[in-house]
């Protein structure tokens, strides 16, 4: 035999079940919760007010019910949004089967710890880096479509599209009205915020509330929405409130406007001041150009007017004279050289002449030669060669003598012997 509940043959009633939950947690005894009132149900005939409160930073929440007197006597007055901690004890109501905190206590929670929870938000968003200015997306010169987030027929909402419009007409917007305060702000403006960026032709969205409270700004310091902008493809400019309010988005935005007027001057250009400017810029380049080309004219007329391009020719006519005269003492200098070399070799052709053989035969010398029997005739140089019957070959100036010797000639000393 199973125990009870733990088979299909043997299960537990419903009262059974729901009176040991009840059981457990009556257990868990009072505790502390803080939240944000998202409901608040107060019926005339009933003594017990019912009420919501959500976790800002989940989508979660419990059922309050306390009695209508401390409704009436909190220390602040209870609306929707109210950020709150409240003492109660869990309680199952069997009845019904549902779960609620019975509250016995409410305490509001101050602005100095609200101050305090978003400095330390602040302070975490920034250790993971998502203050980095080297993260911010440019916005672009002229966006082609503005997608704007804010409340419906908003003052905020006005001064964006009437300034943007002044400024330069063909802008165009898409708009996204969402509540801007209480406890269902963050999760509309997080929605708006995903189908914008999800627009191609959204080229900017524009985050815009006006001033209010440190409570009433408090959707745009939730983690949730810091973290959804800085996801963000698209550039987000953030124009919440005025100079001084200074929530966690603007930190965490592309683009900080101080109001949303501001917002529209930085994101659209002004038509009238961006022509004035084109019209100044062609004037000065025209002006500018105009100088240039002056300077350049100048410029050339000053190498016209030089010499040497107002008459080309003129000094070429003052080289010819040179190449002339030039010209002459090469001719004479070549002239006067060959003559002193043809009288040159004229000294050194008679001195040839002169000491040649033909001269010495002219003046009555005469080369004598042996004729051998076989052989080249040789010149005589001793009376030992020529001895009697040798044959003789004598030159002289003017021909060739064949002799025969008759040997050495007797001296006169032998003679008179």
């Amino acid at each position: 035999m199973t125990e009870p509940g733990q088979s299909p043959e043997n299960p537990w009633p419903v009262r059974a079940v729901a009176t040991r939950v009840a059981k457990w947690i009556d257990r868990l005894g009072a505790v502390w919760v803080e939240g944000q009132l998202t409901e608040l149900k107060v019926r005339p005939d009933s003594k017990t007010v019912f009420m919501v409160l959500r976790d800002p930073a989940a989508d979660m929440s419990l059922t309050l019910t306390c009695p209508r007197d401390l409704v009436r006597n909190a220390p602040v007055r209870l609306t929707e949004g109210t950020q709150v901690i409240i003492c109660g004890k869990p309680n199952f109501y069997t009845g019904r089967g549902s779960f609620s905190l019975r509250v016995n206590e409410i305490r509001a929670v101050g602005i100095g710890e609200l101050l305090a929870r978003i400095d330390r938000l602040r302070r975490l968003l920034d250790a993971e880096g998502l203050f980095d200015p080297r993260l911010k997306r440019p916005i672009p010169f002229l966006p082609n479509t503005i997608g704007l987030i804010t409340g419906r027929a908003s003052a905020a909402e006005h001064d964006v599209t009437t300034v943007a419009t002044g400024r330069w007409p063909a802008v165009r917007f898409a708009i996204r009205n969402t509540i801007v305060q209480g406890p269902n702000a963050v999760p509309q403006i997080v929605e708006a915020l995903a189908t914008l960026d999800g627009d191609p032709a959204v080229d900017v969205i524009v985050l815009a509330r006006g001033g209010g409270s440190v409570e009433d700004l408090l959707p745009f310091s939730d983690e949730t929405l810091c973290r959804a902008i800085s996801a963000c493809r698209t550039p987000v400019v953030s124009a919440i409130g005025h100079e001084p309010d200074n929530p966690l988005c603007d930190l965490v935005a592309d683009l900080r406007a101080a109001t949303p007027t501001d917002a529209a001057k930085r994101i659209v250009p002004d038509a009238a001041a961006e022509q004035a400017l084109v019209t100044d810029q062609r004037r000065r380049s025209a002006r500018a150009l105009r100088n240039w080309v002056h300077r350049e004219q100048h410029h050339l007329d000053q190498l016209r007017s030089r010499p040497v391009l107002a008459l080309p020719l003129a000094s070429l006519a003052a080289r010819e004279d040179e190449i002339q005269r030039a010209r002459a003492t090469t001719q004479r200098d070549i002239t006067r050289l060959i003559s002193a070399e043809r009288e040159t070799i004229g000294h050194l052709s008679a001195r040839l002449t002169t000491l040649g053989p033909a001269a010495t035969l002219a003046r009555g010398y005469a080369v004598v030669q042996t004729v051998p029997t076989s052989g080249s005739p040789a010149v005589l140089r001793s009376v030992a060669d020529a001895p009697r019957g040798t044959q003789l070959r004598v030159r002289v100036s003017d021909g060739v003598v064949v002799a025969v010797s008759e040997g050495p000639e007797k001296s006169t000393a032998e003679g008179s012997e």
